[in-house]
């Protein structure tokens, strides 16, 4: 494909395509661009509404990537991909659905309520600032374009008024609540014993056999994912402004001119609100009467205001600097003396009587504490035009190149390698999916291609080839015989102690003891009156103690809890039930706990019912 592109760049339709690509660009953006090519395939149709194959498979690598994040030791082999691809599959056809009933419903977002909260999520922004370059660089990072991202915010938060909306609808009976409390502050008495895997370890062998056998049989556990060895050069502002000069005097007229924007004014109020309502005048009049004869304003903040936070607090509202409250508030604030009280003042909030209570200033930092910081983004905006150029030249020449020896040369760059990179990422620069996602295109893996420029972080750029590929194959079995080995070893050693505990199970049953079955591990071990919530105890076994039914009158009911390389028997000797009395608060946070669980399996089973219904084709 780009063989193609590269042989008819140069011809009249090329010409009038980029012609259009610019014009849209210069009006919408690059995401225009991105989203506005229609045909692409599809891996679902959902009422007639396709789910991509791009989103689909852009949804399953994030997937992986944090179904890898979530293992000890990180091995894609271990991942079932066929699953992966199923469950997401299906989870994206249960969103269109849902997204198509909210629509239906009118349940919708306008772009400026988008806006506002992509603005507030904290990891859009630079110190506490909404920054563009930032949101842009972490979406793309997340393999998707911004449009991608805004429709992916805007369907979660329509789906979330319908879940929301079925949460708040749950009801549950006084008497539902009662029990479950008596349940929940029930105490068991019980004696427990554990017989530990060395106890049985040396009744278990393992045959090469069964290791082959196992080998044999579990080729998918043995995989090694397909790899490249990757080839690539940087460049990066950063690395470019290190050999900037800055001399000492232009670090110290850039901390001179910008000095006094750094020392800050910030200014203490109080505030009474009154919002907006039929008598609001009169409110607002009667309380600038009572405060000409002289009532104290904190008193009448606690007793007027619709502030109810502040109100508590006599009305005040803390230090704050410009840009921290409404235009209207902030003017009439910053133009009032120590103690003075504004007139009433209009915003979107209501009306304000405001109070100036306190200035402060606060000095800008010293030179030496800046000193560093400047110097460095003198040197970035010296560098910044000569990143630009290169930007645009290595971005030329890794498109017309077979190579990138030439572009390196070229540009005083140095071609690095990364091996071990596969379709989940590697070290470096190929943390970044956009550049992973190229690299195993069959433009770069198959055609030898160079890859376009990727910004794969701020004011840092990369194009890298593959050198080297790998397919995926399997290990030899050389290679995991002492794994194979292990992991049977433990398997069997498990089955051995299950065997053995319900076998000493039954003996007891039969009215024998542990003396006379002539276990090493002694006496029982006596918990009295044990709760749900008690600490000291292993959680399996303290689930498994309070699974068993309950004991006959004078009886024992036996358990057993199982664990990786030990098994615990239980012998349950009483139930004490709790008396369901608890205080408002907790009766309140039960019954709350129980509204939601029982609305969400409303929720999953009016989402079943869409489902249903729904005319869902895969290709």
């Amino acid at each position: 494909m780009l063989q193609d592109i590269r042989e008819n760049a140069q011809g009249t339709i090329a010409k009038i395509i980029i012609g259009l690509l610019i014009v849209s660009l210069s009006i919408w953006g690059m995401d225009a661009i991105i989203g506005g090519f229609s045909g692409e395939p599809e891996v679902a149709t959902v009422n007639g509404e396709d789910i991509t194959e791009r989103e689909f498979l852009r949804v399953v690598q994030m997937e992986r990537q944090r179904r890898l994040s979530d293992m000890d030791s990180p091995d894609p082999a271990l991942l079932d991909d066929d699953r992966i691809r199923t469950e997401v599959l299906e989870a994206l056809v249960r969103e269109e659905i849902m997204s198509q009933d909210a629509a239906a419903q009118g349940l919708e977002l306008a772009d400026e309520d988008i806006d506002r909260l992509i603005t507030q999520m904290p990891q859009f922004q630079v110190d506490g600032q909404f920054d563009s370059d930032r949101f842009v660089m972490v979406v793309r990072n997340m393999g998707m374009g911004v449009g991608e991202f805004r429709r992916a915010m805007r369907n979660q938060l329509v789906i979330n008024q319908i879940r929301s909306g079925l949460t708040q609808s749950g009801v549950v009976a006084p008497a539902v609540v009662d029990n479950l409390l008596r349940l929940q502050n029930q105490t068991r008495d019980f004696r427990t014993v554990a017989l530990d895997a060395g106890s049985v370890s040396s009744e278990v062998t393992i045959s090469e056999e069964e290791i082959e056998a196992f080998y044999q049989n579990n080729p998918s556990r043995f995989t090694v994912p397909e790899t490249v060895v990757a080839e690539y050069v940087t460049l990066s502002l950063s690395e470019l402004a290190e050999s900037e000069q800055v001399s000492d005097e232009q670090v110290a007229d850039l901390y001179e001119s910008r000095a006094p924007d750094m020392a800050s004014e910030e200014r203490r109020a109080s505030h009474v609100l009154i919002e907006d309502s039929g008598d609001a005048a009169d409110q607002l009049a009667e309380i600038q009467e009572k405060l000409g004869e002289g009532e104290d304003f904190a008193a009448l903040a606690k007793r007027y205001s619709d502030d109810t936070v502040s109100a508590k607090d006599g009305g005040d509202l803390g230090f704050a600097s410009r840009g921290m409250f409404d235009s209207a508030f902030e003017e009439a604030l910053f133009s009032l003396e120590t103690g003075e009280v504004s007139e009433p003042v209009e915003t979107s909030f209501g009306t304000h009587i405001i109070k100036l209570v306190d200035i402060r200033q606060s000095d800008a930092p010293p030179l030496a504490a800046m000193e560093e910081e400047l110097r460095r983004e003198l040197a970035e905006d010296a560098a910044g035009k000569r990143y630009a150029e290169m930007r645009s030249e290595l971005a030329d020449m890794a498109y017309s190149e077979g190579n990138l020896t030439g572009p390196a040369e070229e540009l005083g760059l140095e071609v690095q390698e990364q091996a071990g990179v596969t379709r989940e990422g590697g070290e470096g620069p190929f943390e970044h999916p956009g550049l992973v996602r190229q690299l195993f295109s069959g433009d770069v893996l198959q055609d030898k291609f160079n890859t376009e420029l990727i910004d794969v972080g701020n004011n840092e750029s990369v194009v890298a080839r593959v050198k080297s590929y790998q397919p995926q194959g399997q290990r030899d079995l050389a290679d995991v015989r002492d794994q194979i080995r292990e992991q049977l070893m433990q398997q069997k050693v498990r089955e051995r102690l299950t065997e053995r505990a319900r076998d000493v199970i039954a003996k007891l049953q039969d009215g024998e003891s542990l003396a006379d079955l002539g276990l090493e591990a002694g006496n029982w071990t006596t918990h009295e009156a044990t709760g749900r919530g008690n600490r000291s105890l292993a959680p399996d076994v303290l689930r498994s103690a309070f699974t068993l039914e309950r004991p006959p009158e004078d009886g024992v009911t036996y358990g057993l809890a199982e664990g990786s390389d030990s098994a615990v028997i239980i012998a349950l000797d009483g139930v004490t039930d709790g008396d369901g009395k608890a205080n408002e608060a907790e009766r309140a946070q039960m019954q709350q706990f129980l509204a939601n669980q029982q609305a969400q399996r409303e929720y999953l089973a009016y989402q079943q019912y869409l489902r249903d219904r729904a005319d869902i084709e895969r290709p």
